[in-house]
């Protein structure tokens, strides 16, 4: 379907992965749109309740294709982020589903923001993240200058942004930039324990917390507890909530449906 990507649907789970191996998975223009349509489906399909996105090969996404510009000089880098980065991580942090990043190898510059961007990262123990803008004299793009910091702490991020810094799939641990590492023989499993919880949760209460959290980096308690009395209100209304209710009298595990 897509000539950069592999999309694919399994049970309630969408995987979108890179596949550009050749060039360790690095954006070209196709892909970046690619990968903008790819997120349009997985979000109008309503049997996906939970996103996988991961990479072919060894890595997860070099992030831009320099050969793929090398000679476009008067190429403006504030277009293609317009265009074609942006739009991806905004369809990422709207989408009422739960992403997990399946990081299979190393993820740098703008696959370092794709990966940050998702809501959980499992990670290979030989995958890395690094924000390599600084080697070629650019700025931190793709959403990483908002998502770096409030992961790290701005001392951090400013020494990883400013000094370029491979970070390990330990370390990244311990920075609490991903949420687990494992052998990468045990990668699938991991990722498949998670998928199997999303694709049985209250998916529209998952949604609601997704952007519940998103907006308290940027707002006041006071305006947050005006906001969860409206996402309860919402959620409140939801199949899964009569669900669960019932099946807590009931005594009996919830059969959520997403509703």
């Amino acid at each position: 379907m897509y000539e950069t990507l592999l999309y694919e649907t399994s049970g309630n789970t969408a995987t979108i992965t890179f596949n550009r191996p050749d060039a360790f998975n690095a954006f070209n223009d196709q892909q970046s749109y690619d990968m903008q349509d790819a997120l349009k489906q997985a979000g109008k399909d309503k049997n996906v309740r939970v996103l996988v996105i991961t990479g072919v090969g060894k890595a997860f996404c070099s992030g831009q294709d320099l050969k793929a510009i090398s000679g476009q000089e008067n190429r403006s880098l504030s277009d293609s982020l317009y265009k074609r980065y942006n739009p991806i991580i905004r369809a990422m942090r709207n989408l009422p589903k739960p992403i997990i990043c399946r990081l299979n190898g190393v993820a740098a510059g703008a696959g370092c923001s794709i990966a940050l961007a998702c809501d959980m990262i499992v990670a290979a123990e030989n995958a890395s993240l690094i924000e390599v803008f600084i080697n070629v004299g650019l700025v931190l793009d793709s959403g990483s200058s908002y998502f770096l910091p409030r992961l790290v702490g701005s001392a951090k991020a400013f020494e990883l942004a400013t000094m370029g810094s491979k970070v390990t799939a330990a370390e990244a641990l311990q920075l609490g930039m991903v949420n687990k590492v494992v052998p990468a023989e045990q990668l699938d499993e991991a990722v498949k324990q998670l998928t199997d919880y999303y694709e049985n949760a209250p998916t529209k209460a998952i949604a609601l917390m997704k952007k519940m959290l998103s907006k308290s980096f940027h707002t006041n308690l006071d305006d947050m507890l005006d906001y969860e009395a409206f996402c309860q209100e919402i959620a409140g209304q939801s199949m899964d909530y009569k669900e669960g209710v019932k099946a807590f009298v009931e005594k009996r595990k919830p059969a959520f449906s997403g509703e």
